[in-house]
């Protein structure tokens, strides 16, 4: 029996739900041996009560067996989920929901994340000073504190991309990120991006030579963006837009499209894909 999952009767109700809610919320799920949704919820509610180490527990409620629990809650059919916290009922839910809406539904319930948590916000603030090698050790040491977290180690594959650690990246990018495949994917095709590093100033003396070569710009757009310099980048890619939108089946429009995923999963970028998505839309219609 896990210390964050067990079942609950009306016997030891108080003991295992009432009084730990008093400090931690209890999400409390009503489910029946005959319930087929039941047995998609009730799994998925343990692995994420064991992944969530604490920050809520989880009590298992044979509905057929406790009625006079299910008549006091008020459920009318199951799974019926109740959370308890402080003596109040903060929040419920019924039926089976997807795993991405029961995520979204425990990370506003739950209690704050532990010292992980904080390394995280303090990494963050890190980065935005510029300071990447301090970001990275207290990112190193939140994945230290709490290894099952995803979104820490995402992070540091950003800073490690921001330093040019890019081989390290890649080694951490290749394992599976199911809890957040968007943001992953998003720093993969980043990764990708940096893969076409090239001599800057040597590409913009030939631009400057011939302004009207579309080509060119793009080439320089993507050696801006393999040197993390996305603003330039967009710019340079936004030109080839404006002056020719059909050049090479709409290459630069391409080019815009890509350089908004690669920057999608963060959000230090997510004001300068709104100002760029506005030009381009203008600059198309």
């Amino acid at each position: 029996m896990s210390e964050f999952a067990f079942d609950v009767s009306i016997e030891d109700f108080e003991a295992k739900v009432l009084q730990p809610a008093e400090t931690v919320p209890v999400v409390v799920d009503f489910w029946a041996p005959w319930c087929e949704p039941c047995k998609v919820l009730k799994p998925m509610l343990e692995k994420l009560a064991e992944e969530f180490k604490g920050r809520f527990l989880l009590a298992k409620v044979n509905a057929d067996e406790n009625p006079e629990l299910s008549q006091h809650f008020g459920v009318r059919s199951i799974p019926s989920v109740k959370v308890l916290y402080q003596g109040q009922l903060v929040d419920e839910f019924n039926g089976a929901l997807p795993e991405s809406q029961i995520r979204e539904f425990l990370d506003r319930i739950a209690l704050p994340a532990g010292p992980g948590g904080n390394l995280r916000e303090e990494a963050a603030a890190l980065v935005a000073e510029g300071k990447l090698d301090e970001a990275l050790a207290k990112l190193v040491a939140a994945s230290q504190t709490n290894p099952q977290d995803q979104a820490i180690q995402l992070d540091a594959v950003d800073v490690l991309m921001q330093l040019g650690r890019n081989d390290e990246a890649k080694q951490l990018l290749a394992g599976e990120y199911t809890n957040e495949p968007d943001r992953a994917n998003a720093l993969r095709a980043r990764l990708a991006l940096a893969a076409g590093a090239a001599d800057t100033a040597e590409i913009e003396a030939r631009l400057a030579a011939n302004p009207a070569d579309h080509a060119t710009r793009l080439e320089l757009s993507r050696a801006y963006a393999a040197q993390s310099r996305f603003r330039e980048a967009m710019e340079a890619a936004l030109e080839v837009v404006v002056r020719d939108r059909f050049f090479d089946e709409g290459a630069g429009r391409k080019a815009m499209l890509q350089l908004f995923e690669a920057l999608g999963g963060s959000e230090q970028y997510d004001d300068l894909i709104r100002e760029f998505r506005r030009k381009m839309s203008a600059a198309l219609n």
